[in-house]
């Protein structure tokens, strides 16, 4: 069995869909300009590779706390169908499409939440997914992450739990990502791309001998 493992934003989609939700929040009038501004200054931070990932999921959850699963499901749905849909690469699709028609198992593992990257995966035709994983307490979200943040070597991490949770041993991998904070996944596959890499990642790749892909929509 083969399996292929995709980062989610800036790879699959044009954008980041942590920071797309926020702002589909703030035009519903759920959260404050002032915490869309916080959110900006720690994904300069992201972008530089120096995000405290405790302190931005403590950030981004804050909209979740005291709110049921269930009741969230329909807002992230509509966000799905009127915000990530569109920014669908063409090419995100076409080379899942390939993958699938190969047979291999495919996997998408994210530094978002999980309850936005399951349902995004479902989207795109992936029943599989890793997100960070918000509490529960009593049956509606408290506001805090827990486990290990699939992020940076935590991907790894949590993709080695998840395929012993599912018994797997996969005779080769995959592996995309757009970001230099994904290369240890990048370097854990036996295969990796990246996509619209900027230095530098890209440099990283040319040195290495990983294809270089440009999606655009």
């Amino acid at each position: 069995m083969a399996l292929a493992i995709f980062d989610l934003d800036e790879t699959l989609i044009a954008g980041d869909s942590a920071s797309l939700w926020l702002a589909f929040l703030a035009r519903e009038g759920r959260v404050s300009e002032a915490l869309l501004a916080e959110e900006r200054r720690l994904m300069a931070d992201y972008y530089q590779g120096e995000m405290d990932m405790e302190a931005y999921m403590t950030l981004t959850l804050s909209p979740l706390q005291g709110r049921r699963p269930d009741e969230l499901a329909p807002l992230v749905t509509r966000f799905i169908e009127h915000e990530i849909a569109p920014l669908v690469y063409p090419q995100a699709r076409a080379t899942l499409d390939w993958h699938r028609r190969q047979g291999h198992r495919c996997l998408i593992i994210s530094a978002t939440a999980e309850y936005l990257v399951a349902p995004i995966a479902l989207s795109l035709g992936v029943e599989q997914a890793i997100g960070i994983e918000a509490q529960l307490e009593r049956g509606r979200y408290n506001g805090r992450a827990r486990g290990v943040f699939s992020y940076r070597q935590g991907k790894v991490t949590r993709l080695t739990q998840w395929l012993e949770r599912q018994g797997l041993s996969p005779a080769f991998s995959y592996g995309y990502s757009d970001s230099h904070n994904d290369l240890p996944l990048l370097e854990y596959v036996d295969e990796a791309a990246v996509v619209n890499a900027a230095a530098p990642l890209a440099d990283i790749a040319a040195s290495r001998g990983w294809r270089q892909l440009s999606w655009t929509l």
